[in-house]
């Protein structure tokens, strides 16, 4: 097949649409469902991240796709009882693709909400069973067992899109697309991100373990596939939070560094004594976790709308506790797709537990950056490389 026709472009009005080779065939093709414009290219996206995550460590790899950039990414590293409590994860053994799906996922619930699904190895009964629960708009994967297949068959009314990928296809080495008319070109984006470029470590502390290795490697490949400017949080092999399409860089560290204060305030003893009523729908008690750690938790407390919620009242969740709660978070890791012009970024990201950072480097401020992260004794690498993705 040598091209698809689609419903739609981005929206409803712009038509025709379809994805096409122009020489050759698509190297997909659809088991299941009509995916649309925007799906597919979170699904294109997705799989080049998964697929390079794959490649760098050695290890299963998935992400979880909103509007052309990654909600999150994790590597397939077993669940702990914490997470597998504030992820919703099914008990018992789960498989290394599922958990790496479960942790993508877990990473930012909310942003995660209908998302799309990539996965770096085949598509198990384990992964499609914990998606089946989850709302979400399709998948993407190098193949799915018969089981697997029947139950995503069954989402959506039968309708949820399942896309298969042909992992050795390698795209030609020059892009081009179209803008109001004008046709754009460069060449493909085939950076190999591997640990050679963590070498150039800038500060006194030298000290990177493989694990922050790995982390760092989870960050860049994650911000290769994200809408600049971009930085992302991670810490044992899952992004914690990720700051997409900001136009500074202060306010892609911040809105990262908020998205893992909040993954962090999830594992509050408070929180996770919440006790919810019976068959509450999963995003109805997303919702109300985010609600209750934020600043507006007087609202979801309020009389009238917390019964709707919760069993008992639960008891507030105070500005003191979170901020107590939030400076035990340690071992962070932050990659930035662009150098960190000003030491203030560092200053963030050391509030939400940051230990090493990866950026390209290269500001004319750069010794005030790094002596910033050398002030609090933290880890940090110049690679060299920016990573700006549109």
């Amino acid at each position: 097949m040598t091209e698809l026709e689609l419903k739609y472009g981005c929206n409803p009005n712009q038509k025709p649409a379809r994805i096409f080779m122009e020489e050759g065939e698509l190297p997909l093709q659809v088991l299941n469902g009509k995916p649309g414009y925007i799906n597919f290219m979170d699904a294109l996206n997705s799989w080049q991240l998964v697929k390079a995550l794959k490649k760098a460590t050695g290890l299963p790899a998935a992400a979880s796709f909103k509007h052309v950039s990654p909600a999150g990414a994790a590597l397939g590293l077993p669940l702990t009882d914490v997470e597998r409590h504030i992820y919703f994860a099914p008990e018992g053994e789960l498989s290394p693709i599922a958990c790496a799906y479960i942790r993508a996922r877990g990473a930012d619930r909310l942003c995660s909400f209908g998302d799309w699904a990539a996965l770096s190895d085949v598509c198990d009964a384990d992964t499609a069973r914990f998606l089946a629960l989850e709302v979400s708009d399709g998948i993407i994967a190098p193949g799915y067992t018969d089981e697997a297949l029947a139950i995503l068959k069954t989402k959506r009314k039968g309708g949820y899109n399942v896309v298969q990928i042909d992992p050795d296809y390698t795209p030609k080495a020059v892009e081009r697309r179209n803008i109001f008319g004008i046709t754009f070109e460069q060449g493909y984006n085939d950076l190999d991100i591997n640990e050679d470029m963590l070498q150039n470590i800038v500060t006194a502390n030298k000290d990177l373990p493989q694990q922050a290795k790995h982390d760092m490697l989870l960050s860049l490949i994650t911000l290769k596939y994200t809408q600049s400017n971009s930085v992302c949080y991670v810490k044992n092999g899952q992004t914690l939070g990720v700051g997409a399409g900001q136009q500074s860089r202060i306010h892609c560290t911040r809105l990262a560094g908020n998205k893992a204060d909040i993954w962090w305030l999830r594992q509050h003893p408070k929180v996770l004594g919440l006790q919810f009523v019976d068959n509450i729908r999963r995003p109805d008690r997303d919702n109300a976790i985010d609600i209750y750690i934020s600043d507006e938790h007087d609202d979801v407390l309020a009389e009238g709308v917390w019964q709707n919620t919760f069993k008992v009242k639960p008891e507030v969740l105070t500005q003191e506790e979170k901020q107590a709660w939030i400076a035990q978070l340690s071992g962070v890791t932050v990659g930035s797709d662009a150098f960190f012009p000003f030491g203030d970024n560092v200053e963030r990201a050391r509030k939400s537990g940051a230990q090493y950072i990866a950026q390209p480097g290269g500001s004319i401020r750069d010794d005030q950056v790094i002596a910033t992260a050398d002030k609090y004794g933290m880890v940090m690498a110049f690679t060299g490389i920016r990573l700006f993705h549109h």
